[in-house]
C-alpha cells in the first residue's frame, strides 16, 4: 500500500494543526487529537476496503512473431471483478530489450461486474530470439482515494523476436505491382540459350533482334518477341559468419542482425524463382539446413536462425568449407556473408577454391558505416587528420583484399549493412542471368 496525494494532504494539513496546537494549547489541542483519531480511522478503513476488493484480470495480446526493429502493439485487457469502481494506473514489464511506447497509462472502469476496457502500448525489439514479458504491475486506487494498491497480475508470456521481414513483406507487394524498382531491385530476363521459354509478347523497344519470333511476327504482321525467364531448380546455400567480426554496430542493429535481415530476403526472392534455398552458420554453434525448395521454407530458415546471436569466437572458414564440400553433391551458389576488414584474403582461400572446383561463390562484406561518416567530415586538428588519413588506408587495404578475392574466381560484393538486402538480391539476379549457375 502506497500512501496517495489526498492522504498525504491531510496528514501535512494534520501536522500544521499540531503546529499551531503547541503553541495554542486548549481547544486546539483536543482537535489535534480528534484529527489523528479520526485521520487514522480513515485511512485505515480505506485500506482495508482497498485490500478486500477483488483484483481484475488481465489478459495480454500479442503477436507471437515479432519483427526486429518494428514497432508492435501491445493490447492488455482489464476485466473489473469487484463492485467498487476500478481506477488504476497500468504498466506493464516487457524485457528490457523490447522497448515499450505509451507506459503508464491511466484507466477507469465503472459499471456492472465484468466490465472491461483496453490498454493498448507499443514496443519495439532491439534484439533477436526469445524475449519474455512479466506480469503487469498495476496501481489500483482505494475506494476513498486515501491509498495506491500496487498489485502484479496478468500471466507471464514469451515472444519470439524474428529478424526484420519488412523488407520481404515491401518486396512481396511491389512484385504483385511490378514495381521492384522502387526498391532498387533490378529484374534481369536472361536471353538466348540456357534460358527457359516464358511466352511470346509484343515487340518492346530495347529488345534484341535475337529475341524476335520471325514466324509469330510473319503470322500476325507486327513485332513479337520471345520472353525466358531464369532457370529454375537451381540451389543457393547461405554461409553466415557469426564471429567476432558480425558483432559491429551500425544504428540500433549488429552487423549479424543486418546480415540476417538479407538473408530472409534473399531466400524469400529464391523460392519464389523455384530455386532451393540452405544455410551453413560459422564463427561459433554451428547450424544447418540443407537446402529445400518451396515457400513454407522460409518459415524453417526464420525459426532457425531466429536466436542466433554474435559470438566472442574467431570464425574458421576452412572447417565451415570442408562441411560444405561434404554436404554440397549439387553445384550451388553459395553467398558468404562476412567482414572481411583486413584481413589479407587468406583464411578465405578454403571456400574461394570452392569457385575454382565446382560451385560458385559470393562474397558479401559487410563495411561499417562510420568510416563514411569520418571521410564526410573535414579534419579540424592534427588528430582529425590522422584519423582521415587512418581511414583511407584501411580503405585501400581493403579494396586490394577484395581485388584479390575477385581474381580467385569469386563473386564480390562490399557495401554497407543496410543497403546488403537489395544488393544481395541484384547480385543474385546477375548470377542467374549470366548464367554461370
Amino acid at each position: 500500500m502506497i500512501p496517495a496525494g489526498p492522504l498525504l494532504a491531510a496528514l501535512a494539513a494534520w501536522l500544521a494543526l499540531g503546529a499551531a496546537a503547541a503553541w495554542w494549547a486548549g481547544r486546539l489541542q483536543e482537535a489535534w487529537w480528534l484529527a489523528a483519531v479520526g485521520l487514522a480511522g480513515l485511512a485505515a478503513l480505506d485500506a482495508l476496503l482497498a485490500r478486500l476488493g477483488a483484483l481484475p484480470d488481465l489478459q495480454r495480446e500479442v503477436s507471437g512473431a515479432v519483427a526486429l526493429g518494428a514497432r508492435t502493439p501491445v493490447r492488455l485487457r482489464i476485466t473489473r471483478r469487484s463492485f467498487l469502481p476500478l481506477r488504476a494506473v497500468v504498466r506493464d514489464h516487457p524485457s528490457a530489450t523490447l522497448v515499450a511506447e505509451g507506459l503508464p497509462q491511466p484507466l477507469r472502469l465503472v459499471g456492472r461486474v465484468g466490465a472491461w476496457g483496453l490498454v493498448t502500448y507499443h514496443v519495439r525489439a532491439t534484439q533477436r530470439g526469445l524475449q519474455q514479458f512479466a506480469p503487469a504491475a498495476l496501481r489500483l486506487r482505494s475506494p476513498l482515494a486515501l491509498w495506491w494498491r500496487q498489485v502484479r497480475i496478468g500471466p507471464s508470456q514469451e515472444v519470439r523476436v524474428y529478424p526484420s521481414f519488412q523488407a520481404v513483406a515491401k518486396f512481396a507487394l511491389l512484385a504483385r505491382e511490378n514495381r521492384l524498382a522502387e526498391l532498387g531491385i533490378h529484374k534481369r530476363q536472361r536471353r538466348g540459350e540456357g534460358s527457359d521459354f516464358l511466352q511470346l509478347r509484343e515487340y518492346r523497344a530495347g529488345d534484341s533482334l535475337r529475341q524476335i519470333d520471325w514466324r509469330a511476327t510473319a503470322r500476325l504482321r507486327k513485332a513479337i518477341s520471345r520472353e525466358y525467364h531464369d532457370e529454375r531448380d537451381q540451389q543457393i546455400v547461405f554461409l553466415i559468419d557469426h564471429g567476432r567480426h558480425m558483432r559491429s554496430q551500425d544504428g540500433e542493429l549488429s552487423h549479424l542482425d543486418h546480415a540476417l535481415n538479407a538473408v530472409l530476403l534473399l531466400a524469400y526472392v529464391a523460392l519464389r524463382q523455384g530455386d532451393g534455398v540452405g544455410l551453413l552458420t560459422f564463427g561459433g554453434e554451428q547450424r544447418w539446413l540443407a537446402p529445400r525448395k518451396g515457400p513454407s521454407f522460409i518459415n524453417v530458415i526464420l525459426n532457425t536462425v531466429f536466436d542466433l546471436g554474435a559470438s566472442l569466437d574467431i570464425a574458421d572458414p576452412q572447417q565451415a568449407a570442408q562441411l560444405l564440400m561434404r554436404r554440397l553433391n549439387k553445384r550451388s551458389l553459395i553467398v558468404l556473408i562476412t567482414n572481411v576488414r583486413d584481413d589479407p584474403g587468406d583464411a578465405l582461400q578454403p571456400i574461394l577454391r570452392l569457385a575454382q572446383r565446382r560451385h560458385v561463390v559470393l562474397l558479401a562484406s559487410l563495411r561499417e558505416r562510420i568510416l563514411n561518416d569520418v571521410l564526410d567530415e573535414l579534419p579540424q586538428d592534427h588528430a582529425g587528420a590522422l584519423r582521415t588519413a587512418a581511414v583511407h588506408q584501411y580503405l585501400r587495404e581493403r579494396e586490394l583484399t577484395h581485388r584479390r578475392i575477385d581474381k580467385a574466381g569469386a563473386f564480390c560484393l562490399d557495401t554497407e549493412p543496410h543497403r546488403l538486402p537489395v544488393e544481395l538480391v541484384n547480385h543474385y539476379l546477375a548470377i542467374k542471368g549470366s548464367g554461370v549457375l
